[in-house]
């Protein structure tokens, strides 16, 4: 009886440092099959600022760059406009990209920089201690908001695929979810765009994934699964907020 999966050829042979029922690794596998199924291995340059995927150098067979915390769009801005032969994307966690980096990627959408990013939501700030993120759901309870997160003192959740497509040049920007396969076919799909369109030259392209964090959520793997479809689904929308098309 033949295989009917493999491993893909940009994802490495190796156990990962993830908790168990961590859904980054999913992110991982659609992150490897879109570059291959793209044959881009050769010139792909990945970028991962401090979060959980700090290690994720460790896991794909092509190259890899280490920047400091919520600087990644710096870095890919860098590597891009030095090397545009390349294909740069960036993965950052909700910590890390929508607080302390928040103005970098806001500014490299703006200026429309021709690299791709892939924004890991799950609502919690992951490797630092489980402390509330700006993605954090209201009443979520968290290292630093155990009693829940409370919007009157603290706000609301940042929309980050609303706020990044109501600026003018950033072209494509959508959110899925890795968190069944029916989302995960779709969260495949928005990624082998984004890079398409980085193929073309075209525009800066974002894909939010909702992602799960069974650890400091304190669930069961199955649990955070629910949770996430029902808490977090009806206040971040799924689908594509902007296309080249529109602009």
């Amino acid at each position: 009886m033949g295989k009917t999966f493999q491993r893909p050829e940009a994802l490495a042979d190796t156990m990962t440092h993830y908790c168990p029922g961590c859904t980054h690794g999913v992110a991982h596998r659609l992150v490897a099959e879109v570059i291959d199924e793209l044959g881009i291995r050769g010139r792909t340059v990945g970028i991962a600022p401090v979060g959980c995927a700090v290690l994720m150098y460790n896991y794909f067979t092509f190259d890899f760059q280490e920047a400091a915390h919520g600087r990644a769009p710096a870095m890919a801005t860098g590597i891009k406009r030095v090397r545009p032969d390349l294909v740069v994307f960036t993965y950052q966690g909700d910590g890390d990209l929508a607080s302390i980096g928040l103005s970098e990627i806001v500014h490299a959408a703006n200026r429309g920089e021709k690299f791709t990013t892939i924004f890991i939501n799950n609502a919690v700030y992951g490797m630092t201690g489980g402390q509330m993120a700006p993605t954090t759901m209201p009443d979520q309870r968290t290292t630093t908001s155990p009693f829940g997160r409370k919007t009157d003192f603290t706000g609301m959740p940042v929309k980050v695929a609303e706020m990044l497509s109501a600026l003018t040049t950033p072209a494509y920007i959508a959110r899925q979810a890795v968190i069944s396969p029916k989302y995960i076919n779709r969260s495949k799909k928005a990624l082998k765009k984004a890079f398409q369109y980085q193929l073309e030259e075209r525009c800066f392209s974002l894909v939010e994934l909702i992602s799960t964090c069974p650890t400091n959520w304190g669930m069961t793997p199955l649990d955070s699964l629910k949770w996430a479809e029902e808490k977090m689904l009806p206040y971040f929308k799924l689908g594509d907020f902007k296309l080249p098309e529109e602009i």
